[in-house]
């Protein structure tokens, strides 16, 4: 099963992105304990001379990592038929006690990758380095993480058998079961329903907020992060009802196939991209005082904003026509 080609490229994926990332690590611990943008010792200048294409592989590799996330679950939902009794991801992610922590990791790097780049991004806009300290010391938060997550993928793709009796996402989703999942699924619809358009609502109110008054990007980057979480909830306990038509269906990987049009990768994304943007937000707020960054880092901060706005705006009309053309009632 190692030959086939998902796998391949994932193990390749992660192996160039760690490499990457523990060469740009040792280059950020060497930035974090030398460098002063007013000196002109020679130091200092190797140490300029080397950042920009370092930053920039860095930014490659990230992106490279936040990709890889939808490989994998593609990948993961493509080898389902391998197994006894996988139906979709979930059965497939369940085939050894790696699949689930994997995907845990992936998406952890994946919003972490996603903040440096956007730390990275504002940075090249200032003359003289405004963001180079907190971007390279959230790189080094970050190289543990991707080492931890590929660690991971390696034992969970390396420890795949064919033919292995695995359990199908209706019993790993069902209520009356013991877990995060069945715990999610059995999640009161009637609840979910409100609190769903109530922090859809809060997160619209705190983006007005900031894109008037140019306050409050913290509680809104907080706002994003709920959205992200109650959104997921809201998905497995009641949009995935309508969306497979069936009272009894929570499986939010069965969302990835064909027979319902790879809709869950649109959602997915948004969620996830509109996450990034949210808490990209709340993490350059503490830089506003940068004089380099007077004119580009509120901007940035607006299109961030905007963007969040668009990408949860675009999940909730998605699940929205789903539950308005269904034929499902509740």
């Amino acid at each position: 099963m190692i030959q086939h080609p998902g796998i391949l490229a994932l193990l390749l994926a992660s192996g160039l992105v760690s490499l990457l990332l523990t060469a740009a690590g040792w280059q950020g611990f060497r930035i974090l304990l030398r460098w002063d943008q007013h000196s002109g010792s020679e130091a200092q200048l190797e140490l300029e001379r080397r950042t920009y294409l370092v930053s920039t592989l860095v930014a490659a590799g990230l992106v490279i990592q936040i990709l890889s996330l939808f490989l994998f679950c593609f990948t993961a939902d493509g080898l389902h038929s391998q197994f006894v009794g996988a139906m979709c991801a979930a059965g497939s992610l369940a085939v050894n006690p790696f699949g689930y922590p994997t995907l845990m990791a992936k998406i952890a790097t994946c919003l972490l990758a996603g903040v440096w780049l956007v730390l990275h991004r504002v940075d090249t806009q200032g003359h003289d380095y405004p963001l180079i300290r907190p971007k390279y010391a959230l790189l080094l938060i970050l190289v543990p993480l991707v080492l931890l997550e590929a660690w991971l993928q390696v034992r969970y793709l390396t420890g795949l058998k064919a033919d292995v009796m695995t359990s199908c996402c209706g019993s790993l989703f069902g209520q009356g079961r013991q877990g995060l999942a069945s715990e999610l699924a059995g999640l009161p619809s009637r609840i979910m329903q409100p609190v769903f358009w109530a922090s859809f609502t809060a997160l619209i109110a705190a983006g007005i907020l900031l894109l008037r008054t140019k306050r409050g990007a913290a509680v809104f980057s907080a706002f994003s992060l709920a959205f992200l979480l109650v959104a997921v909830a809201s998905l497995v306990s009641l949009f995935c009802l309508y969306i497979y038509e069936l009272p009894t269906h929570h499986c939010p990987f069965c969302l990835l196939q064909r027979e319902h049009g790879f809709v869950g990768y649109p959602l997915y994304g948004a969620l996830l991209g509109g996450a990034i943007s949210g808490l990209g937000v709340g993490a350059l707020e503490p830089f506003r005082h940068q004089k380099s960054l007077a004119e580009a880092l509120p901007w940035m901060q607006a299109r961030l904003a905007w963007t969040a706005l668009s990408l949860a705006g675009l999940f909730t009309l998605i699940v929205g026509i789903w539950m308005f053309l269904s034929p499902l009632k509740l």
